[in-house]
């Protein structure tokens, strides 16, 4: 059976994005830790956000359910990263999404207040230069591609995902029907 990967402890993660490690050290080791069931959210559509989450191992998402039970899945987030909304951290308004436990998961639970801090805007600059990055990366990728090319730059990209999400999950963050993701597989690695 493989291991899942490691996540760097959360205070390194900090450190790398400009908190000085005298204050992102003791605090990590205080924060909440949670572990979480597929399927559990982190935070539920409509609420209002009040923190982070910080992946110390598995998957979680942001999707989004219409009044049809349909969801339309926003993004991943794996070991090592940040989990949050930012349209909803930003504006304070209720979360169009909801974060949720794609597998069994742990994570660390960092409060949004903490990125109103002084010294906390070094994390707040890393986390807002990241986002933006991500957005015009993404609107790229639905926009300037066929499906088959999105799905092959997921591949690029993303490596370890078809690895780890299903094939309904990875569809639905291309955009494409499961149906449609077959044969581009199939098309891709005949035989």
């Amino acid at each position: 059976m493989t291991s899942l990967p490691s996540a760097p402890p959360l205070a390194a993660t900090l450190a790398a994005m400009g908190l000085a490690p005298a204050i992102g050290e003791p605090l990590a080791g205080c924060l909440p830790r949670l572990t979480l069931q597929p399927g559990q959210p982190l935070l539920a559509q409509g609420a209002i956000q009040e923190s982070a989450f910080y992946i110390e191992r598995s998957i979680a998402r942001a999707c989004h359910y219409n009044r049809d039970g349909q969801e339309r899945c926003k993004e991943f987030y794996f070991e090592g990263e940040l989990c949050l909304l930012y349209d909803s951290w930003l504006s304070g308004s209720p979360a169009r999404y909801q974060l949720e436990a794609v597998t069994a998961l742990q994570l660390v639970r960092v409060p949004l207040a903490l990125l109103d801090e002084p010294a906390w805007q070094p994390v707040c600059m890393a986390l807002l230069r990241q986002q933006l990055c991500y957005k015009e990366r993404k609107e790229a990728f639905l926009l300037l591609h066929s499906p088959e090319e999105r799905y092959r730059e997921l591949c690029r990209t993303f490596p370890h995902w078809p690895a780890r999400l299903t094939q309904v999950q990875l569809a639905n963050y291309i955009g494409i029907s499961p149906v449609t993701l077959s044969r581009i597989r199939r098309r891709i690695n005949p035989g």
